[in-house]
């Protein structure tokens, strides 16, 4: 899907996604992940974020990386 985007875009949201990984190990971890719906989508029900969380983390590993942070975004992150 990223092959879809420009080199430029695609820098972009990954400065998107590095500003969220607050501790920096290169994955947004749950609480992370709230921040960021706190910020993108303010109205979001707070039981939507452990259940969004979990589709988007497709490898079950518990952490969002930014292939899959990149997916989401390209998919609509404003859905949720």
């Amino acid at each position: 899907m990223s092959a879809q985007l420009s080199e430029e875009k695609i820098a972009e949201i990954k400065s998107d996604f590095s500003f969220f990984d607050r501790d920096g190990n290169g994955q947004i971890d749950l609480p992370e992940f709230i921040e960021l719906l706190t910020v993108l989508s303010p109205k979001t029900k707070a039981s939507h974020v452990e259940e969004g969380f979990k589709l988007i983390d497709s490898n079950n590993d518990g952490y969002i990386d930014f292939e899959e942070f990149l997916s989401w975004w390209q998919e609509g992150w404003w859905e949720y």
